[in-house]
């Protein structure tokens, strides 16, 4: 038996039979806008910003990260007196932060056994870091920061970079007129200062390389490194067991194995491994090393004064003797002549 459809209400009903149940209202605007004035006709729109006022327009784009590392490597170079460079070979994240933290456990040591000696607190760790570097950029970035020295005293720019007409590669000029010149790391004047330019480090740029950045120079937080990161007896003594087990744990040696020292930057000057390891072998740090530098400075004084004083010494007694042989050639001169006139004739 099929279902019943109860019968539609009246109002349904009504809907069903008229031919248009809605219909759409129009609404037309009836008031006319006031006409705009003669000053908004005739005054012209402000020119459209193409760089912000604190970014100038770039040789190289700044918005690739390529760029943004290429600044960030020059800053870090310009800013950091001691670096030391090494290659690794495909380490792991848990071998990174095994080496991370067995790094920073020494040289939180080194600070603490700073401030017990009576030295001020400076927490030289936190400052300390390893960073994987890419080592095209580096290349780019350390060539930049040695060859490319802009004049400071230079005028303002004449070229504003709000123009719409200034094109995407001009630059602000800051050096000169030439809108080609720039004094920035990404200009077209630092691109072509650093074209067909070789620097001493080039041959240890190749291969996978990491950075480990000191704030200042530092040679005892550079032992406490080297004993870390490139153990070598007698100077550079690893730690042992006994004294700090998580050194040994098998990330950290599997790590360290894949390590390999390879030179440093001190203070603009490049050094290899062994004059690396020298920096650090200075005893007592930046102090010892003036130290001797007095005592140095002070023996050299010393010599310069022996040997003045003994040239003085020796025409003095050059002179005295010769005086010396005059007055006896005229004494025995005297005692003849008085000889000679007692003589009866």
């Amino acid at each position: 038996m099929p279902p019943r459809i109860p019968p539609p209400s009246r109002a349904i009903a009504s809907i069903l039979r008229c031919k248009h149940p809605f219909k759409i209202r129009r609404q037309y605007a009836t008031a006319v806008a006031p006409a705009a004035s003669h000053e908004q006709m005739t005054q012209s729109s402000p020119p459209i910003k193409r760089y912000p006022a604190t970014q100038p327009p770039s040789y190289k784009p700044p918005e690739f990260r390529k760029s943004q590392l290429l600044r960030q490597y020059a800053s870090l170079l310009r800013s950091t007196p001691l670096m030391i460079l090494f290659q690794h070979n495909n380490l792991t994240s848990t071998e990174w932060a095994g080496i991370r933290r067995e790094l920073t456990k020494a040289l939180r040591k080194v600070d603490e056994a700073m401030v017990a000696a009576g030295q001020p607190p400076q927490n030289l760790a936190e400052g300390i870091k390893v960073q994987i570097i890419q080592t095209g950029i580096f290349a780019s970035a350390i060539k930049i920061v040695e060859f490319y020295k802009p004049d400071s005293q230079s005028s303002p720019p004449a070229i504003d970079p709000t123009d719409p007409a200034t094109p995407s590669s001009a630059a602000i000029p800051i050096v000169s007129p030439d809108a080609s010149k720039l004094t920035h790391t990404l200009s077209e004047a630092a691109h072509q200062a650093i074209a067909r330019k070789s620097h001493p480090l080039d041959p240890l740029l190749s291969g996978p390389l990491a950075l480990l950045t000191f704030p200042t120079v530092s040679p005892q937080h550079l032992k406490a490194a080297l004993s870390i990161l490139s153990p070598s007896k007698p100077d550079f003594p690893a730690p042992t067991r006994k004294a700090n087990p998580g050194y040994f744990e098998l990330p950290v040696q599997s790590g360290l194995q894949k390590l390999l020292l390879l030179g440093a930057r001190v203070e603009g000057k490049i050094f290899d491994s062994e004059g690396t390891k020298w920096v650090g072998s200075i005893g007592g740090g930046l102090d010892g090393l003036r130290g001797q530098l007095v005592s140095m400075l002070q023996g050299i004084g010393a010599g310069v004064t022996n040997t003045l004083e003994s040239a003085a010494k020796s025409l003095y007694f050059t002179v005295e003797g010769r005086r010396t042989m005059l007055e006896d050639e005229e004494k025995g001169v005297s005692e003849e002549k008085t000889e000679e006139a007692k003589k009866p004739e």
